[in-house]
């Protein structure tokens, strides 16, 4: 073969697999590209709008996710169970999504399930209000709660969808969707709670709730009927089972039963 020969055979064979060569390329482009987005997707998709709301007007920051907030605006909830001592124990945790500030319910008092042992509530007490509770669980199982006027339990709790599950007015009404986005995610609560209602201090009218679980309505001026969980569970719980509730008003409290639920940007806006 001359040298001209084989000159053209080498560029032949270049010719006939340049466009192959140019097609891996554009493929290895493109997943690459892919790539990038979902890695962008991933690194946004707890930018969400029911996430990191701020305080409207007449509303009150109760938790930024730090100690400092927590010592100032909360206490333990002197119930019959209490176990706890001051300062308040629920440990400061970095944010594992934004790596900023978060404090967790795992208060070594109310490790094995002791609701009531070292549960907090509010320094300040409500009766009508709206509420912005956003919140994390970092393992399976995890379990919490949201209690409004430390009576009502609006459930934080994993792996459960019944009535004794996520996001349940506990033991009564189911949420109308599940939109829980799973361990190591932020989730948030925005609750418009109506207290009871008493006239010549007898209760004519139960209290309501309504409940946004992330951006979603799940629960639409639910009426609430009795405090469940007996004189460990809140204010009322052991008054006629109960159903004796009383026009007392309560803080926001927090239940803590050896679970690693975060909480952070806690705000409350007394409507009355």
């Amino acid at each position: 073969m001359t040298q001209n020969s084989r000159t053209y055979s080498f560029n032949r064979h270049q010719t006939h697999h340049k466009p192959e060569i140019q097609m891996k390329f554009q493929l290895q482009s493109i997943v690459v590209i892919l790539l990038v987005l979902l890695s962008s997707a991933s690194s946004f998709g707890q930018q969400k709008s029911y996430l990191g709301t701020p305080p409207p007007s007449g509303a009150k920051l109760y938790l930024d996710g730090s100690n400092a907030s927590l010592q100032q605006n909360w206490t333990y909830w002197n119930g019959p169970r209490l176990a706890a001592t001051p300062p308040i124990k629920w440990p400061e945790m970095k944010d594992p999504v934004d790596g900023k500030k978060a404090i967790s319910s795992n208060d070594p008092a109310g490790a094995g399930g002791k609701y009531g042992a070292a549960d907090i509530v509010t320094k300040d007490e409500f009766r009508d209000f709206e509420a912005h509770v956003e919140f994390l669980i970092l393992k399976e199982g995890g379990n919490s709660g949201v209690y409004l006027q430390n009576r009502y339990e609006m459930q934080v709790l994993d792996g459960d969808y019944g009535l004794h599950g996520m996001a349940a007015v506990i033991n009564e009404t189911l949420p109308t969707k599940q939109v829980y986005t799973g361990i190591g995610t932020w989730n948030a609560y925005d609750i418009h709670f109506t207290a009871a209602k008493f006239s010549g201090g007898k209760l004519v009218e139960k209290a309501k709730v309504t409940l946004y679980f992330n951006g979603v309505k799940v629960h639409d001026q639910v009426s609430i009927q009795q405090v469940w969980g007996g004189p460990d569970s809140g204010i009322d719980g052991g008054n006629d089972g109960g159903k004796g509730i009383t026009d007392t008003p309560g803080g926001l409290k927090l239940q803590a039963e050896g679970h690693d639920v975060l909480y952070r940007n806690i705000w409350i806006k007394p409507l009355n």
